[in-house]
């Protein structure tokens, strides 16, 4: 069993370790079987993995406009001969609704010869934390983890009893996220995004950042930070500054939500 995952500020990363590890537990038919979680920036041990995983793999992404990160999207495409015949389950995060947001991935790879057994949807804290909707207290962003860690475990006792989720893989999720979402912010998922602002009045020039960044998109340079326009919208550099000096929907950093 193999987790494959894109994990932005935490979140995801939290999720599919959490599943993994309940799904070991409750499937006692295979108690031999090891498990791996690897982050798809690990692109080469990634993509082994794929290869050579013969039992369950497990995709997990974030949800972002009821679509996939284009960094995910690319993953999948750039190793489109590695799907074929891989049984996959689909977990995604989200902070409120995505419809189809496992559906997206499941006709995807369904294209390239992947048999999808399930679908899981969970709600996870906000972590867009340069705008003001969906924020929460601490206390409630805990009730939300103590909530989706449960449903987590529920679904891994249904797909080690073959009775998976099958959450945002029919045609009605299909419409959900196609008409709440997707068709009004098609444009914002095709193309990495130029809109990222460093704000140089607030940067101290520490390059965490960069450091940070899975698409090596900010650069550390004599005159402060620079951003190459290719941003996948994963709010990580935004969440980890140590100065709120970088925003990407909004103009000014609200708060700093945590998931774990």
């Amino acid at each position: 069993m193999t987790g494959i995952y894109f994990s932005g500020t935490g979140n995801t990363r939290h999720c599919i370790t959490k599943f993994i590890d309940a799904l070991s537990v409750y499937d006692a038919a295979s108690p031999e079987q090891t498990a791996r979680i690897i982050s798809i920036e690990e692109s080469v041990c990634a993509a082994n993995a794929i290869q050579s995983e013969q039992e369950l793999l497990l995709l997990a992404y974030p949800v972002y406009y009821s679509n996939l990160p284009k960094i995910m999207r690319d993953f999948i495409v750039e190793n489109k001969e590695l799907w074929k015949g891989k049984k996959i389950f689909i977990l995604c995060t989200m902070a409120l609704f995505s419809g189809d947001g496992a559906g997206v991935a499941a006709r995807l790879l369904r294209e390239y010869g992947a048999d999808i057994i399930g679908g899981l949807h969970i709600i996870m804290p906000d972590c867009i934390s340069d705008v003001k909707l969906l924020k929460f207290s601490p206390e409630k962003n805990r009730e939300i983890i103590i909530k989706a860690e449960r449903k987590l475990e529920n679904a891994a006792r249904k797909t080690a009893a073959h009775r998976p989720p099958q959450e945002g893989l029919n045609l009605f999720a299909h419409l959900s996220g196609l008409f709440g979402q997707r068709l009004w912010f098609a444009r914002k998922m095709k193309h990495y995004s130029d809109k990222l602002t460093i704000h140089p009045e607030a940067c101290i020039k520490c390059g965490r950042c960069a450091t940070v960044c899975p698409m090596h998109n900010l650069t550390l340079t004599a005159s402060g930070i620079t951003a190459a326009g290719k941003c996948t919208m994963c709010y990580r550099c935004i969440n980890q500054c140590p100065q709120k000096a970088i925003t990407l929907i909004g103009k000014r950093h609200c708060t700093t939500p945590r998931s774990e």
